[in-house]
């Protein structure tokens, strides 16, 4: 299939913010960008994202995989947290390659507050230095922490949500898979935010989007080697690495799964939603018109920002029962 020229529009006032940084988010990641994009893809100190708030902010070493190292997870919490109340397993999206467990930690930090859930974000080994299984292995380990200490933290281990962005949405989303198939920690839901699902790269959108907007083609290709390398596109990947590839969805959590209309993860979302439904489970799903990917991290005040951002906590609400 050759790249298609017509695509859908970008949200004017997104548009208009997009085009005004040029190059400074440009829209492909090739392998050799990865150690640069690493070293500038800085996430503001949580010190100034807790400036002026009452949410605290603690580290803990938590056991990681089996032969594995163990694994860095921050804790985030209430000054006045009520034990007993929702728990957030957040998984931080970077393309499988970059990113650390701050990246999307001003809107964990918001459903902290909002919600008064204690929030843990894992810092997971990334690609390629360290390839599948072991993302998600390390994302799993971590979850597996949380539900063991859940009354530790001051969490009901009933009200547990996994959520995570772009790689960290698919990540969360092998996140259930696993706990599904392994009978692992019982969750509320799947939060999937724009989530990096399919491995193939074949979908109509993921070839509408090459050398536009925000992660392109190009990038999902650079992400996608890095993590599976030759096994990539063959049957020997696993439905954890690349969850659209499950044709059984069956007996998962209830899942929130938004994404934009003018980026390459639309329609592998909206397939996953579909086998969800499919299937017999839960899935809410919003399709953002005009927005790119990552719209609402580049610019959060915009007002397409703004109604996703709420529909995602309002769905945290009625899942969590806060």
């Amino acid at each position: 299939m050759t790249t298609l020229r017509k695509v859908p529009p970008f949200d004017a006032e997104l548009g208009a913010t997009l085009g005004a940084l040029g190059d400074l988010i440009a829209p492909t990641l090739t392998p050799d960008m990865i150690e640069g994009m690493r070293e500038s893809f800085v996430v503001a100190p949580v010190e100034d994202l807790l400036s002026g708030r009452p949410v605290t902010h603690f580290e803990r070493t938590v056991p990681g995989p089996l032969g594995a190292p163990d694994l860095t997870v921050s804790v985030f919490q209430r000054t006045d947290h009520a034990p007993g109340g929702p728990g957030i397993y957040h998984i931080h999206g970077g393309g499988m390659v970059m990113g650390d467990r701050f990246l999307g930690a001003d809107s964990l930090i918001d459903w902290v507050e909002q919600l008064d859930a204690v929030a843990v974000s894992v810092e997971y080994r990334l690609a390629p230095e360290n390839p599948d299984p072991a993302p998600v292995e390390d994302c799993y380990a971590g979850l597996e922490w949380m539900a063991a200490n859940a009354e530790e933290l001051g969490v009901d281990p009933e009200r547990l949500v996994v959520a995570g962005a772009s790689a960290g949405g698919g990540l969360a989303a092998g996140v259930a898979l696993m706990s599904r198939d392994r009978g692992g920690p019982a969750l509320a839901g799947q939060l999937l935010i724009y989530p990096m699902l399919d491995d193939r790269n074949e979908s109509l959108s993921s070839h509408q989007f090459d050398g536009i907007g925000v992660w392109d083609r190009t990038s999902n290709d650079t992400g996608w080697d890095a993590l599976l390398g030759d096994r990539r596109k063959t049957s020997q990947v696993s439905i954890y690495a690349a969850p659209a590839r499950a044709a059984d969805l069956s007996n998962l959590p209830p899942a929130f799964i938004d994404v934009a209309s003018a980026e390459v993860f639309r329609d592998e979302d909206v397939a996953y939603a579909s086998t969800i439904w499919a299937c017999g489970g839960d899935a809410e799903l919003h399709v953002w018109p005009g927005g790119f990917h990552g719209f609402d991290i580049f610019f959060p005040q915009a007002a397409l920002s703004v109604l996703a951002r709420e529909a995602r906590t309002r769905w945290l609400r009625r899942i969590l029962g806060t």
